[in-house]
């Protein structure tokens, strides 16, 4: 008999229990993620009003994607410049359930293209689809923006455009890294 992740032996964990999966444990983490990000910002909407509530959102997203950053470079063992924010941003998007697709160019351009967005399917799913633009045109930006600073390397900085947006109506999102 094996043991528990407590490491307590198999056979002393409750019966009729089984360990999720990598899988089912990486979908509970991510609902349980964005959970707990849309209800701390519908909380503070409903005590301080909805642009508080997103310029709270703003500075939260301008500080995550910097440790979000850190981690997978320590876990790829991925480094900085468009290199290594392309091995990054991919496995952030590939965790998070995005459909993307990440080209870097020889030019030292970065093009992440979203075609479909959990944030916003979030959104729609609880009828405020409508907000969406907003939101998006506010985070997306502080966060890639923070993105493109931890992935800089000293005077050679990477800088970050939003071109298009799913929330826009646009087909996809087109995000641009240069450096």
């Amino acid at each position: 008999m094996g043991r528990g992740e407590d490491g307590r032996p198999e056979e002393e964990m409750a019966a009729g229990t089984r360990e999720l999966t990598d899988a089912e444990k990486a979908d509970y983490f991510r609902r349980c993620y964005t959970s707990a990000d849309g209800l701390w910002f519908m909380k503070v909407e409903e005590m301080r009003g909805f642009e508080e509530a997103l310029e709270i959102d703003r500075e939260v997203w301008s500080v995550l994607p910097k440790i979000q950053a850190r981690t997978l470079r320590e876990i790829l063992g991925a480094g900085k410049g468009i290199g290594g924010l392309a091995e990054c941003v991919a496995a952030k998007h590939s965790a998070e359930g995005f459909g993307f697709e990440v080209e870097a160019e020889e030019d030292g351009r970065l093009i992440l293209t979203i075609s479909r967005c959990p944030w916003r399917d979030m959104m729609a799913k609880s009828g405020r689809v409508h907000l969406s633009e907003r939101v998006g045109s506010v985070i997306c930006n502080a966060e890639y923006s923070a993105w493109a600073a931890e992935f800089s390397e000293g005077d050679r900085r990477i800088s970050f455009f939003l071109k298009s947006r799913i929330c826009r109506g646009d087909e996809a999102c087109t995000f641009l890294f240069e450096g």
